[in-house]
């Protein structure tokens, strides 16, 4: 039953940092439309720092814990499909801290990215989900 309780909630708090990392880039692109020291970017500068505060950093920590549980409660350390997953994971969360760092330069009046480059680089969470989804229901190897 514990496995169980761990496995929801590893998806629970997977679906939530996701959801994050898909709206901060998002967010980042409606600041870009205001100008540096504006009201407009002032208000989107406060709501990037909720969604990294309240859902984003608390969601990635949860979900490593949960994470960590489950593959020790499993044994996956020694599957090789888990490896790989592991790696995206940590890309992942190396993707987290790249753009929590860009956004915050953002709500100091820096502009690092364009609007092109945050919409390219939105998809990147989509893409490491799919492969992650896959190997962790198809477990090719």
């Amino acid at each position: 039953m514990t496995y169980l309780w761990l496995k929801a909630g590893h998806i629970i708090f997977m679906v939530f940092w996701l959801a994050g990392l898909f709206m901060l880039p998002r967010q980042m692109i409606y600041l870009s439309d205001h100008e540096a020291g504006s009201e407009g970017e002032a208000k989107w500068a406060v709501r990037m720092g909720k969604l990294r505060k309240i859902i984003l950093t608390p969601s990635l920590l949860i979900v490593w814990v949960l994470g960590l549980a489950l593959a020790m409660s499993t044994g996956a350390f020694s599957q090789g499909w888990f490896h790989v997953k592991l790696l995206l994971v940590f890309v992942l969360t190396g993707y987290h801290g790249w753009l929590v760092g860009q956004s915050k330069k953002m709500a100091g009046g820096i502009r690092p990215l364009s609007e092109k480059q945050l919409r390219l680089i939105g998809e990147v969470p989509g893409l490491l989900l799919i492969v992650i989804v896959i190997l962790v229901i198809v477990r090719p190897f």
